[in-house]
């Protein structure tokens, strides 16, 4: 009717006032203006997600409060003090708390309000990822417990043999699959096709056929609720099966490339022509086989 008014403060306000508090004035000031500018967006930069605000924003507060103390604005903040700052981060911890003050500082050089930026050339550091740790008999066992059926258990072959993600399941369509000469095509990627699998493959064919005789979605994987459609099962659907269990889909696709690096060596190039993955990807799971190998061998020596 138009006489509603709302006169309630926005929680983003309230969110930005809580931030905000303890900073010297003037860093204050140029805090908010870089915060309003993620999120509205500027002549030069496109609106950022609230969610992604909220990060960058709330990475950056350790660093603003522990300036304020020594200076009234940003442009008196050096690179000795940035330096100072992130030698007492490591890890993951030091990359996300570096990145949010650059994008202040670069924001703070472009509309004129710092004469340098002092991060410039300060590098962020790889990040060290932990070594990947294979699944037990027990967990795997008890995800195969719980596919009962069919489509969950043909799910379960894709990422525990082939290493396909949920998406990727998804996304499977009757033209990728060719029983006759034993191939499967994921992502692209046409993959040979194990005694198992195509059992499973045949089971699941067999039982989409006498369940929805008439469909037409071409999706290999089909439920109720997409058998009247042509698009896709929802990743939801894929996975819920698992959720829960320790060997869930993801877990059943890291495990299966893990144990191609220990079988057949940690070597990176093997693993990007097997499971199509990127070279940073292919050279993680290399460095965990062949640490995981070195622990073997020193327990055997002991």
């Amino acid at each position: 009717m138009g006489i509603f008014l709302d006169d309630s403060e926005p929680s983003f306000e309230r969110w930005l006032a809580d931030r905000l508090k303890g900073l010297a004035p003037g860093i204050a000031a140029e805090a908010e203006r870089w915060t309003r500018v993620l999120r509205d967006g500027g002549p030069r930069s496109l609106p950022r997600q609230q969610g992604t605000v909220w990060l960058y924003r709330n990475r950056a507060r350790p660093a603003l409060p522990e300036w304020s103390n020594r200076y009234d604005h940003l442009r008196e903040v050096t690179r000795d003090d940035v330096r100072t700052y992130v030698k007492t981060l490591r890890g993951r911890q030091r990359h996300d708390q570096l990145v949010a003050p650059r994008s202040l500082f670069i924001w703070a050089k472009r509309n004129g309000l710092i004469f340098r930026n002092p991060t410039g050339r300060i590098k962020v550091g790889q990040y060290e990822y932990a070594v990947l740790q294979p699944l037990v008999p027990d967990q795997v066992d008890r995800s195969v417990a719980v596919a009962t059926t069919p489509a969950t258990r043909l799910i379960l072959a894709l990422a525990a043999i082939h290493a396909a993600r949920v998406a990727q399941i998804g996304t499977l369509m009757l033209d990728d699959v060719d029983l006759g000469n034993r191939r499967l095509a994921i992502a692209g990627r046409v993959r040979p096709l194990d005694d198992l699998t195509s059992k499973l493959l045949l089971d699941w064919l067999e039982h989409r056929r006498s369940r929805w005789p008439n469909t037409v979605n071409l999706h290999l994987l089909i439920n109720q609720q997409t058998a009247t459609k042509t698009s896709r099962a929802s990743n939801h659907w894929i996975s819920a099966a698992m959720r829960g269990q320790d060997a869930t889909l993801e877990r059943l696709r890291v495990d299966r490339q893990l144990e191609e690096a220990l079988t057949h060596g940690p070597d990176p190039l093997h693993l990007a022509e097997v499971f199509g993955l990127d070279e940073k990807t292919a050279m993680r799971y290399s460095d965990s086989a062949r640490a995981l190998l070195e622990q073997a061998a020193e327990q055997q020596l002991r």
